[in-house]
C-alpha cells in the first residue's frame, strides 16, 4: 500500500497509532500490561528520556518511514480519553515520577557541589560579620587584648568563660577596668558561642567540599585546591560545561563586575575571583598576574578535561612542575614594563 509522505506515529503511555496525512488510523498497538501506578510511572519515565515503548517499536518496524510524534495525542481530537481509574493511576504515577526526579538529583554531583559551595559562601559571609562584631564587642572591655594577633582566640575565650575577667585571664591580659552588666555579659557570651559554633559548622562544610571535590575533580583539585576547584565548577554550571569551556573564558570566571565594566569601555579583566585567590596569582607582582592567570587557566582547562573524560588524575609531581613554570614566568619579568 502506498503511503503519503506525512505518516506519523502518535503515542502516549497507553497506546500508539499510525496516522496518515488525512488523520486516518492505519494501525494501532495498545499496551496490555498490568495497570499500576508504578508501571505507568516507568513508562512515562521512558517517554521523558526519549526511549521507545514496545508498542511504538512494533509500529515503527511496520512503518519505518513514519515520523514519531509523542505530542500528537494532545492535538488529536479522536485520541481515546482516559477514564476515571486511569486518571487516578496517572496522578499516583506522577507523584512517583517527582520522587524519582528528586532521587536522581541527589546523584548529580554538580548539584551537590553547588549546594555545598553556595551554603558555605553564605555561612562564611554571616560568620565574618558575627566574628568581627564579637571581637570588637569584647575589645571594649578587654582593652589590652591584641585584636589582630589574638583575633581567633577572643571568641573562644569569651564563650568558655563565666565572666569577662576569666576571658581576660585566658587571653593573658589584665582584668578589665569596666565590666558588662550580667545581662550584657550573657548576650556577649551567647554571641561568642554562636561565632564558635558557626565556625565549626563552616569547617564541616568545607571538609565536605574537599572530600567530594577530591573524588569528582581530583586533577583540578590538586592544581587549584578543592575549594577553588569547586567554585569554578559551580560558576561554570557543572563539570562538563567547564571541560568544554575555552581557557580564556575559564580565566575570567567570577569577574562579573569587571566584565560589565569592560562592556562599557574599561580594560578587560586579567582574571576572575577564583584564579586570583590562588597564591601563585595574588602573591605575584601585579605586572605578571595576567600572564600567570592565563597560564594557570590553560592548565586548569586541561585538568578538568582529564577529570571529566576519565584520564589519569594528576600527581603532586605534575602540580609541582606547573608551579615551577609559574616561577619561571615571574623570573622572566622581574620588573614592571616601561610606560610608553
Amino acid at each position: 500500500m502506498l503511503l503519503g509522505r506525512d505518516v506519523q506515529i502518535h503515542y502516549d503511555w497507553r497506546m500508539a497509532r499510525v496516522l496518515n496525512e488525512e488523520g486516518s488510523v492505519l494501525d494501532e498497538a495498545v499496551w496490555d500490561g498490568p495497570r499500576t501506578a508504578s508501571s505507568i510511572a516507568e513508562r512515562l519515565s521512558k517517554i521523558q528520556k526519549g526511549r521507545l515503548l514496545s508498542e511504538v517499536r512494533i509500529l515503527n518496524k511496520r512503518f519505518p518511514d513514519a515520523t514519531l510524534n509523542p505530542l500528537g495525542p494532545i492535538s488529536d481530537p479522536d485520541w481515546p480519553p482516559i477514564d476515571d481509574q486511569e486518571a487516578k493511576l496517572l496522578h499516583e504515577a506522577t507523584n512517583i515520577l517527582v520522587k524519582m526526579g528528586v532521587a536522581e538529583a541527589a546523584g548529580d554531583t554538580d548539584r551537590r557541589l553547588d549546594m555545598l559551595v553556595s551554603a558555605t559562601i553564605e555561612l562564611r559571609s554571616a560568620w565574618t560579620t558575627k566574628e568581627a562584631r564579637c571581637v570588637e564587642w569584647a575589645g571594649l572591655f578587654i582593652t589590652e587584648a591584641d585584636l589582630d594577633s589574638q583575633r581567633d582566640e577572643i571568641p573562644l575565650a569569651v564563650a568558655d568563660s563565666s565572666s569577662i575577667s576569666d576571658a581576660a585571664e585566658i587571653l593573658g591580659v589584665s582584668p578589665p577596668m569596666h565590666k558588662p552588666s550580667e545581662a550584657e555579659w550573657k548576650a556577649l557570651r551567647g554571641h561568642a558561642s554562636s561565632v564558635v559554633s558557626s565556625n565549626q559548622i563552616l569547617q564541616e562544610h568545607e571538609q565536605a567540599i574537599r572530600e567530594l571535590a577530591m573524588s569528582y575533580i581530583p586533577s583540578l583539585s590538586a592544581l587549584m585546591g578543592p575549594l577553588g576547584a569547586s567554585k569554578l565548577i559551580v560558576l561554570a554550571g557543572g563539570r562538563e560545561r567547564l571541560a568544554r569551556m575555552p581557557s580564556g573564558s575559564l580565566q575570567v570566571l567570577g569577574a562579573h563586575a569587571a566584565m560589565s565594566a569592560h562592556r562599557r569601555g574599561a580594560p578587560p579583566p586579567k582574571h576572575g575571583s577564583v584564579l586570583f585567590s590562588m597564591p601563585q596569582v595574588n602573591r605575584s607582582p601585579r605586572w605578571v598576574r595576567g600572564k600567570i592567570a592565563r597560564f594557570l587557566a590553560g592548565k586548569a582547562s586541561i585538568a578538568v578535561r582529564v577529570d571529566h573524560f576519565g584520564g589519569e588524575p594528576w600527581s603532586q609531581a605534575k602540580v609541582e612542575e606547573i608551579n615551577s613554570e609559574v616561577e619561571t614566568i615571574k623570573a622572566k619579568f622581574p620588573n614592571p614594563p616601561k610606560r610608553r
